[in-house]
């Protein structure tokens, strides 16, 4: 999809997921896990399919010179499907997190008051490179009872386009709204800036990318955001650790994998 009219593309999102977030809040826990479960079976079904969509991506990445790491995040290898087809069914078997009360306490009138978590609305998602964020954040809307919209990097588009089809799927089989999750369908980045100025539509804006992501999200939200910034990932050395077995922890929090966010980059001995 390519829309002409940003602005009203982005509005008839946010008023499907905003309508979406009732149903959601109120859906049963059943319905959810149900939905978890549809999800799961449609990763690993459609497992080669998603390769298919995954290697348009691949390739046009290559063809544009990107670097051999930010290629490695584009992947959406058999293994990593397999890994967020169990996330899903993770989730699935954890407690609805929906009207949990806790700190109750008795007040001298006599009232009891306490904490009951509920819903946020809507979240809205802007990512870059890893298509299995997509399932990450659809998956924990679905079972949080919120609705998401969700932009994903211009680079992974054939990817998530395709992964989102199997969460719509699965919604729908699980007799929930299939607008509770949203993908934005264009690379018009203009689409970011109006999906992070939509607080009639839009409760939360979460960014999960690089610094200039975050500082430009950050600056021109006019919806809460949820962020975080710079990093340093440490592994500590204590005196009175096994030296061997540290070394083994130390070489794989820094070899193990270069690509992501989280390898090691200090070392306190």
């Amino acid at each position: 999809m390519n829309p002409t009219d940003i602005p009203a593309y982005m509005a008839q999102v946010g008023l499907a997921a905003r309508t979406a977030a009732t149903t959601m809040a109120a859906a049963s826990t059943a319905a959810k896990n149900r939905a978890l479960g549809a999800l799961a079976g449609g990763l690993r079904a459609q497992t080669h399919a998603l390769a298919e969509a995954n290697e348009l991506d691949l390739a046009a990445a290559r063809s544009a010179g990107l670097a051999a790491p930010l290629v490695d995040r584009l992947k959406l290898t058999p293994a990593i499907i397999a890994t967020v087809a169990e996330g899903c069914e993770q989730l699935a078997a954890m407690a609805d997190p929906v009207g949990e009360i806790s700190g109750v306490k008795r007040r001298p009138s006599g009232i009891s008051v306490g904490q009951m978590r509920v819903p946020l609305g809507v979240f809205g998602m802007v990512y870059e490179s890893r298509p299995n964020v997509t399932i990450e954040a659809a998956s924990l809307a679905i079972k949080s009872g919120n609705a998401a919209i969700l932009r994903g990097g211009s680079e992974a588009l054939h990817s998530n386009l395709a992964l989102w089809r199997l969460v719509q799927a699965a919604l729908v089989e699980a007799g929930l709204p299939a607008t509770a999750v949203q993908l934005v369908e264009t690379t018009d980045r203009a689409a970011v800036g109006q999906l992070i100025t939509m607080p009639q539509f839009v409760d939360v804006i979460i960014p999960r990318g690089g610094k200039g992501l975050i500082e430009r999200i950050s600056a021109e939200a006019k919806v809460p955001v949820i962020k975080h910034l710079d990093g340093n990932c440490h592994v500590y050395v204590d005196a009175e650790v096994d030296l061997d077995q540290a070394l083994v922890v130390t070489d794989n929090a820094k070899t193990q994998k270069y690509s992501p966010c989280n390898p090691a980059e200090s070392l306190l001995v």
